[in-house]
């Protein structure tokens, strides 16, 4: 089985994830082969310092993004060509792990799986959620700004519509053991169907 996880920024998608994979499922980041293999890459390099400038190359030649995000996140138009540039590259390399071993349960942790209209390429989809005030709780937490965590999640679309067009809803306000039991029940009865 293939699932899409997903849901807002803060909301402890990739703490689902892990539980998840102690399940026994497989489990791919998008962000991760973002970070890892998509901005890695020397045609998206080139591509991103042709928009942007060199300026954003570090001294080891990888791109900064910490100043990619304040470009994308201040500008829809910048991030619009950028997930335009990364979706379709990040999935291929996805859809490639998965393809490897299609015997196996899979989550895909993808956080803008509606914004780029994945959703229709699972057989389930699985939104996390947690109120405003947590989300921003957490993202002050990784390092960020009130006003840039704010940002962050305006980016996306709203929780509620993620909702609306998932198979089900993990809502992650209380503590881990509160997770991991919403995470067990919900692989038990997947694995029911």
């Amino acid at each position: 089985m293939l699932i899409a996880l997903t849901g807002g920024v803060g909301c402890g998608k990739s703490s689902s994830a892990a539980l998840f994979g102690a399940t026994g499922y497989r489990v791919r980041d998008a962000d991760l082969i973002v970070r890892e293999k998509v901005l890695t890459s020397p045609e998206v390099i080139a591509a991103v310092t042709d928009r942007w400038g060199k300026s954003l190359l570090a001294d080891d030649g990888n791109l900064q993004r910490a100043k990619i995000a304040e470009i994308v996140f201040s500008d829809p138009t910048e991030r619009r060509w950028l997930e335009q540039l990364v979706h379709p590259k990040v999935e291929t390399h996805w859809r490639k792990d998965v393809a490897m071993a299609p015997e196996c349960d899979w989550i895909v942790e993808i956080p803008l799986l509606f914004e780029a209209r994945l959703e229709k390429g699972f057989d389930f989809v699985i939104s996390v959620g947690a109120s405003e005030s947590v989300q921003i709780a957490r993202l002050i937490a990784r390092g960020m700004s009130e006003a840039q965590a704010r940002q962050r999640i305006a980016s996306q679309l709203p929780l509620a519509h993620k909702f609306k067009f998932s198979n089900a809803v993990i809502w992650n306000d209380g503590d881990i053991a509160f997770l991991k039991a919403q995470v067990l029940h919900l692989a038990r009865t997947i694995a029911l169907r």
